[in-house]
This record gives C-alpha cells, sequence and structure tokens, in this order.
C-alpha cells in the first residue's frame, strides 16, 4: 500500500509539473492582463492643446500616467531610450450642460440639471519590440458629470481623476494589453 502512495504522490508531481510549463508563457505576464516582453517605457510630457483646461493639467496626467504604469506592470519608466515610447496631446477640456430639466412655469426657460466635463488625449505609441503593437493618433476620451448648482472649480480635482483613471486604464490596455 505504501509503494502505491508514493507512486501515486511521484505521478502527480509529475502530472502537475507538466502542465505548469504547457500552460507558461515565453512573455512577461502580470495579473493586469499586460503581456510584453519590453522592460522600458518611456512617457514624453503630454502638451495641454486646449484653451479651457487648467494650466498644470499637461503636467498632472503625465506624471499620474507614469505612476500608474509604474504600479501596474513591470516596466521601469526611463527619460530617454525606452523600448517602448507613449507620447500625446490633451485636445479635448470642454464643459456642457446635459440633462435638460424643462419648468412648469412657462417663463422660466428650460436648465440644465447636469454638466458634464470631458477630457481627450491623443496618444501615440510606438512598441520596438513589436512594432505591429504601435499605434498613431489614437483617441481617449472620457467625461464625468456634476451637479449644475456645483461650481467647476470646487469639483474640478475629484473630476479629474476620475476620468483620468478611465484613461490611464484604455491607454494601458491599448499599449499593453492590445486591446
Amino acid at each position: 500500500m505504501p509503494v502505491k502512495r508514493i507512486a501515486l504522490s511521484i505521478a502527480s508531481a509529475l502530472l502537475l509539473s507538466l502542465i505548469s510549463f504547457l500552460f507558461s508563457g515565453c512573455g512577461m505576464y502580470s495579473l493586469s492582463g499586460a503581456a510584453t516582453t519590453a522592460k522600458t517605457i518611456q512617457i514624453e510630457p503630454f502638451f495641454n492643446n486646449t484653451d479651457l483646461g487648467p494650466a498644470n493639467l499637461g503636467q498632472n496626467f503625465t506624471n499620474k500616467l507614469k505612476d500608474y504604469f509604474q504600479q501596474n506592470s513591470s516596466l521601469r519608466v526611463v527619460s530617454a531610450n525606452g523600448e517602448l515610447l507613449l507620447e500625446g496631446t490633451i485636445v479635448q477640456y470642454s464643459v456642457a450642460p446635459v440633462a435638460p430639466v424643462t419648468s412648469s412655469d412657462p417663463n422660466r426657460p428650460t436648465q440644465a440639471a447636469l454638466t458634464r466635463l470631458t477630457i481627450g488625449i491623443r496618444a501615440n505609441f510606438v512598441d520596438t519590440i513589436v512594432p505591429k503593437n504601435s499605434f498613431k493618433d489614437k483617441t481617449f476620451s472620457f467625461y464625468a458629470d456634476f451637479p449644475n448648482e456645483q461650481n467647476l472649480i470646487t469639483v474640478q480635482e475629484g473630476l479629474e481623476k476620475k476620468i483620468f483613471d478611465q484613461i490611464f486604464i484604455d491607454i494601458f490596455n491599448a499599449t499593453l494589453a492590445n486591446w
């Protein structure tokens, strides 16, 4: 009986080793779904090319994007000669009324219940290891709504964070997850 147990344990270990070997990939993989053999990424400053956006919008976006890549991949952010290169421009920063509410008073005009802040980015990505993964002038945008009675200045930081977070996910997926 002990011989059968030993044989069964050895067979199980061999089978587990074989399965692990078969399902392991050649590339680097992280739990975020990013698969690349690159070790470095160069993220150039994203310039604010809008009329409405705050002066430090581009710098804030760039710094937070670098942080996102460092936290969600094994890539090292470098200032030059990265195996991956990401650059772009903030092309949209718009505020518009949404969700109109009509009044029962005919003398009172229709007003918006919400205001929408939309931020749009145009990005270029160069993958020197797998050039077919590169793209040019790809647009990423997202928005956040806030109550019309609130001033944009008072909610701006929170809205920008929410919008940036979604754009970072979209850029990350387009560059490293190839979605």
